[in-house]
């Protein structure tokens, strides 16, 4: 079995490198911040947790004001990250907003995800009441030409202008009997016969074809 070859995605290398320094950086503000042990792992997971909770919003194309305002806050944590611990700061003396600042990140976070992942939903149309009276709009019934495309196509001849057939051209079986289903419908409706208009009517077929169509009938 041949091995598959491994295709390197340059953006993805970049994108795992950018990932990784970021990581590190807020790890390492957070313990320069007094939040010791495992407290200074859980910083940077909660900056990034909460930038892709943001992204997944925006993305969504639902309330991208609040997805848009979040995203902003958990890139200028990180980046506020990568910037103090680039020399610009002495990690050994934080100053006390720094400090204020990393202790009141979470509950930041736990307000941010907790609007991203419980925003309002899309109104929805409410649904029909009892009250309403069921539509009664009545379904138009398929033409002749609809349910026997092929057979009247293929099984009637063109008629020549010149001169009329002598005889009555077949009618395809399938055309009879819808045209008997018909028939029999008029007729418990109405007691009285189907004529040949109407019924040319109701098939959607030429006056011709009709009335064989009705001799076939009687």
């Amino acid at each position: 079995m041949r091995a598959l070859p491994i295709r390197v995605d340059a953006v993805l290398v970049q994108a795992l490198i950018a990932a990784a320094l970021s990581f590190a950086h807020l790890h390492d503000l957070a313990l320069a911040a007094g939040q010791d042990g495992w407290k200074a792992w859980a910083y940077p997971v909660s900056v990034d947790l909460l930038m892709v909770a943001a992204w997944r919003r925006l993305r969504s194309g639902e309330a991208k004001a609040a997805g848009w305002c979040w995203f902003l806050v958990a890139l200028a944590a990180s980046l506020g990250a990568n910037v103090a611990t680039a020399g610009l700061l002495d990690l050994d003396d934080v100053p006390a907003w720094l400090r204020i600042l990393v202790a009141g990140w979470p509950a930041v976070a736990f307000l941010g995800g907790t609007l991203l992942a419980h925003g309002a939903p899309n109104p929805t149309k409410a649904p029909a009441t009892a009250s309403e009276p069921p539509s009664t709009a009545a379904v138009p019934e398929p033409t002749a030409a609809e349910v026997e495309p092929s057979s009247t196509a293929t099984e009637l001849p063109a008629a020549s202008p010149a001169s009329a057939p002598s005889s009555p051209s077949p009618v395809p079986p399938a055309l009879v009997a819808m045209a008997r289903r018909v028939a029999d419908e008029h007729r418990a409706r109405t007691g009285t016969p189907i004529d040949t208009s109407t019924l040319r009517a109701r098939l959607g077929v030429p006056m011709p074809l009709a009335e064989a169509i009705a001799a076939q009938l009687t």
